[in-house]
């Protein structure tokens, strides 16, 4: 069988993608790395889908995660938030309970909600949060929780008794991330329809949470390649040493 060619394996692949996305992807020079506020005007111009979009970035660190003081995982609020309603879970009792519901909450419980998720299979929720107290009854649902990754943990903050705090955070657009073992990091910024101004103080506000969390194990360079995207659009490379030196600024 003749071996296929480099080249005419990435036009096969072009030929697939539909005219919209070939049109987007002519407009970006994919040998080139953009600053932040031009990928973003770039990104936001080249758009063809007709629904509001999540722009997300991916980031390239130079970690390993198989050697656990070389995990990058955290939290980052959003200065100008995500752009979406986000339904928030909280188990706990008594006056943290209580608490919780003053604060916004859209569930509130213990034993009931833990029930309704194993036995029920109830979802209907983007994130969750418990106080410590109740990690004894959220752990029989961890193998539900875990692979979708709704499961509290003390590491992100999502297990705390300062459940107004936790749950004014997740309201206003904390993101949570966590490095894949190929050492690849991704994270949405915000929406299309954000201006360039709010999706760079996203992106700034995520680059800084990451470079602080960068591991003393780590050797080489810390963050090797980011990418922009829209949820349909193509992908845009980012200056990385830009970023970093914005945060300087």
């Amino acid at each position: 069988m003749a071996r296929v060619q480099p080249g005419h394996a990435r036009r096969k692949i072009m030929s697939r993608r539909g005219k919209n996305h070939r049109n987007a992807q002519a407009k970006i020079d994919r040998a080139r790395e953009y600053g932040s506020n031009e990928a973003i005007e770039l990104l936001k111009g080249s758009s063809f889908a007709k629904f509001d979009e999540t722009v997300d970035i991916c980031f390239n660190l130079g970690v390993n995660p198989r050697h656990a003081d070389q995990m990058v995982r955290g939290a980052v609020v959003f200065p100008f938030g995500l752009g979406k309603a986000v339904k928030v879970v909280v188990f706990a009792k008594g006056d943290k309970a209580t608490e919780a519901k003053d604060a916004g909450a859209d569930f509130v419980g213990d034993m009931d909600l833990v029930t309704k998720i194993k036995d029920e299979g109830w979802l209907d929720f983007d994130k969750a949060i418990a106080t410590p107290d109740m990690m004894g009854l959220v752990g029989r649902i961890g193998k539900i929780l875990g692979p979708r990754g709704l499961m509290p943990n003390p590491k992100v903050g999502t297990v705390t008794f300062d459940v107004t705090k936790a749950v004014n955070e997740m309201k206003a657009g904390r993101v949570e991330f966590r490095v894949d073992r190929a050492g690849v990091l991704h994270a949405p910024i915000g929406k299309k329809s954000f201006t360039v101004e709010a999706l760079a103080g996203n992106l700034n506000a995520l680059v800084e949470t990451i470079m602080k969390l960068k591991p003393a194990t780590a050797k080489g360079t810390y963050m090797k390649q980011a990418v922009l995207s829209s949820t349909m659009g193509p992908g845009i490379r980012l200056d990385v040493a830009g970023l970093q030196a914005e945060l300087k600024n």
